[in-house]
């Protein structure tokens, strides 16, 4: 069964990137290479701090809007609470 994850990267500076994708293990590849252009490339943005999993792409998109929405405290509280040092949970993975 195909699942889909809701995720957020950081940096050393604690910059938050929110992302959704239906492959997380690709897509982290895609971010810690820097083969997109963009936000996260241009801000170095690849460590994987938080993500969650979801059924469907529609509850996925959902819950990174209702991320995107929240302040940038409560957003750190989230990660905080799930993974209070803030490693990269992506370490390791090939």
């Amino acid at each position: 069964m195909k699942t889909y994850h809701v995720y957020i990267l950081t940096n050393q500076s604690r910059t938050l990137y929110i992302g959704v994708t239906s492959d997380l293990n690709k897509r982290i590849r895609q971010h810690k290479t820097k083969c997109v252009e963009g936000f996260t490339a241009r801000y170095n943005v690849d460590q994987l701090v938080y993500y969650e999993e979801f059924a469907t792409p529609a509850e996925a998109i959902a819950r990174e809007k209702q991320l995107k929405g929240w302040t940038r405290a409560k957003k750190i509280a989230l990660i905080e609470q799930a993974n209070s040092r803030w490693e990269d949970l992506a370490n390791g993975w090939s």
